[in-house]
């Protein structure tokens, strides 16, 4: 199996998600005791380098029957964004992302300031496509790797069209969107992804996850302007634990999320 981190002698994270001990509103704010409760990640750090972020980024996740959820804190002093359609190219400014991963499809979504969307649903090109999906008649990318990085596994096809069914998103700003008066403090991220929508990554597996189940989630974040403001080109990736190379596509560097049937919070 194709392992990446070894050569850097480094592990992936691991995380336990905990079901959620309440109803969460998804409205951005993050305010529920859950998320209070709820376990967060270490500090994002350089996708490449694994160098800590000037910015502070965490998530944490909690799951219940019907949805998975994440929660996003994201510091930033000048809050911004310009896009606003759908399936725009949001990771050309700043943005947060998550990848779930299964053995031969894996799910991208990516979101900006102005909790505008964009999401692809790739599948590796050495086994067959699923029923229903036809690279001739839909809007398509074609990946190797990123970054100069090729993965050895090839060519993956990438979905345009496909959208997360029953999706639900939502940012909250500390601060005033495009001020540009350095005094923001940041953003709030709140996701609730329907497991019905994950049937492609599960392997089989039940969904809802079961107690103990271990799925690969990664969740990033890319930052378009510099400590002092120039504009970075490439952008910044901050990831939750290094991949070593410029690529959000390497699967096998995903973080270890065990789900638990434990309630957030009683595992104190």
């Amino acid at each position: 199996m194709y392992d990446p981190l070894a050569p850097l002698n480094l592990q992936p994270a691991r995380y336990t998600c905990y079901r959620a001990a309440g109803p969460i509103a998804v409205d951005g704010k993050l305010d529920e005791p859950s998320w209070q409760l709820a376990p967060k990640s270490t500090p994002f750090v350089d996708i490449v380098t694994g160098e800590p972020g000037w910015f502070d980024t965490r998530v944490a996740l909690l799951w219940d029957d019907d949805y998975l959820y994440f929660g996003f804190w994201v510091e930033e002093t000048d809050v911004w964004g310009t896009m606003t359609a759908r399936d725009s190219k949001i990771w050309e400014e700043n943005d947060v992302e998550v990848f779930i991963a299964g053995k031969d499809a894996y799910y991208e979504f990516e979101v900006n300031a102005l909790n505008t969307v964009y999401e692809v649903l790739w599948f590796w090109k050495d086994r067959p496509l699923p029923p229903g999906f036809d690279p001739a008649k839909e809007r398509m990318l074609v990946l190797d790797g990123v970054g100069g990085h090729v993965h050895p596994r090839g060519e993956r096809w990438g979905f345009l069209d496909w959208d997360f069914p029953g999706l639900r998103t939502a940012v909250h700003v500390d601060g005033v969107v495009n001020s540009r008066t350095n005094t923001d403090r940041g953003w709030t991220v709140e996701l609730a992804f329907p497991w019905k929508g994950l049937a492609h990554m599960a392997d089989g597996r039940s969904l809802p996850p079961n107690d103990g189940d271990v799925w690969r989630i990664d969740c990033s974040r890319f930052e378009k302007l510099g400590l002092n403001r120039e504009v970075l080109d490439p952008c910044v990736g901050w990831t939750w634990n290094r991949h070593g190379h410029y690529d959000s596509h390497i699967p096998e560097v995903f973080p270890y999320v065990t789900f638990s049937n434990k309630r957030v919070g009683e595992s104190a």
